[in-house]
């Protein structure tokens, strides 16, 4: 009996080993041909296979031959892109020492100068310690940078009855086509939450129904989300600036001795008045002694101007609008007419993160792709993403919008940086900019 049970365990032993075995084999040839088909992914994207097959977009192509979802095709070409820069990491994921949903992970904070400190911290690390690790990071940052909040990706998880699916889809369907631009998941749930908290009716007066706090000692910005307070990155603060409602001073609406200190005082929904510089904010609530930062009498010609309406060619969108700076309020701007135009809320924050850009005022308004195309004719997708994402990069660094677009259209002058790389562009942007000195996080 003892000598069976011992050639039982001993035959267990051989089957868990041999089944590691293979499945750790199975492991590094999928993380090598997740490598093969990101490059060839990349290839044929660049290459336009989808155009000379007759198919309607890449994205099409791809779910074709592979099953993959959009979103799933541009992560992986989002990664492919990224690697080309970062050959420490590609070769990791080459050999199977990461897995394609590590390298994922990586390549959002990674540049040359930091893959091996990456690296190094992924060794041994599962996928939740990476995602962990990377939350709140922005690219170029090292693992030892404080992590910074407003970075920070939220996912949304709902259980609804199939009549409820239906009613969500055919209503991003809808926001789609008002916009008559591609409009992503982000972009498209924000649209249908302010199409719930629209604002006055009152063109006079700014439409937000939100609520922002502004810290007088970082500047950095949180929004009110039903009693939490949830860190926004600066273009949100940049599109708020542009038409806005201000409540008055802390100091005046708190007394003197209520023990409250200045970093909770921030906190709250107040602001300094616009002459003290301070950024104004909109608010969620608008009572008697709230004030108009674009005057309403103006506001009201520029939307009548505009016949109600996006000012973006072929924008639908003539619910829920902005009005938008053409030179920014940092920069000079005023609140004439001219310098003013009409946004919905997606082209305005296409604006403000870089995808989009604008020439002359506007009596004489030009919209451009980052690529420096028409508004409609973008000819070079690659060229915008590289660009948004260098844009959004130095926004997060705390540089201003204003000196990041003029140092941005420095660099679209030299034809060599045409096919850089987003890493390329960063370091070439930072060599023309003055960093910023790191303000305290709150």
């Amino acid at each position: 009996m003892v000598g069976m049970t011992t050639v039982g365990v001993e035959g267990s032993e051989s089957r868990w080993l041999t089944a590691h075995e293979a499945l750790s084999r199975l492991a590094r040839q999928r993380a090598a041909a997740d490598a093969e088909e990101g490059r060839w992914l990349l290839a044929a994207q660049r290459a336009a296979v989808h155009v000379h097959l007759g198919f309607g977009n890449f994205a099409e192509y791809v779910e074709r031959l592979f099953g993959y979802r959009p979103r799933s095709t541009s992560e992986k070409l989002r990664v492919a892109e990224a690697l080309e820069s970062l050959p420490a990491l590609a070769q990791a994921l080459e050999d199977g020492r990461l897995s394609w949903s590590a390298v994922r992970e990586l390549t959002r904070v990674a540049v040359a100068e930091t893959e091996h400190e990456w690296l190094e911290l992924a060794a041994g690390k599962s996928l939740r310690q990476l995602e962990e690790l990377v939350t709140g990071k922005r690219l170029g940052d090292r693992p030892s940078d404080a992590p910074d909040p407003a970075a920070q990706r939220h996912l949304l998880h709902f259980d609804v009855t199939a009549e409820t699916f239906a009613l969500i889809r055919e209503a991003l369907a809808e926001l789609r086509r008002r916009s008559d631009t591609a409009l992503n998941d982000d972009i498209a749930l924000a649209e249908m939450a302010r199409h719930v908290l629209v604002g006055p009716r009152d063109e006079g007066r700014s439409n937000y129904q939100i609520a922002l706090s502004l810290c007088p000692h970082c500047s950095t910005a949180r929004q009110l989300a039903n009693g939490q307070l949830v860190p926004v990155g600066p273009e949100v603060l940049e599109k708020a600036q542009c038409d806005s409602q201000l409540l008055p001073t802390p100091e005046s609406v708190m007394p003197p001795d209520s023990g409250t200190t200045a970093h909770e005082r921030a906190d709250s929904e107040t602001t300094p008045p616009a002459e003290s510089g301070t950024t104004a904010q909109p608010v969620a609530h608008v009572g008697d002694r709230a004030t108009q930062t674009i005057p309403p009498a103006i506001r009201r010609a520029v939307i009548h101007r505009d016949h109600r309406r996006c000012r973006v060619p072929g924008c639908k969108n003539a619910i829920f609008l902005d009005v938008h700076h053409l030179q920014l309020r940092d920069d000079g701007g005023q609140h004439e007419a001219s310098n003013l135009i009409t946004l919905c809320s997606a082209h305005h924050g296409a604006l403000h993160n870089g995808r989009l850009r604008t020439e002359g005022d506007a009596d004489a308004l030009r919209i451009v792709h980052a690529d420096g195309h028409a508004y409609g004719e973008p000819r070079e997708p690659r060229v915008i993403e590289v660009q948004a994402k260098v844009f959004s990069g130095l926004r997060g660094l705390g540089f201003r919008e204003g000196e990041v677009r003029t140092v941005m259209a420095d660099l679209r002058q030299r034809d060599e940086l045409r096919e850089a790389t987003a890493e390329q562009w960063l370091r070439e942007a930072l060599r023309r900019l003055h960093r910023p000195s790191a303000p305290p996080r709150h």
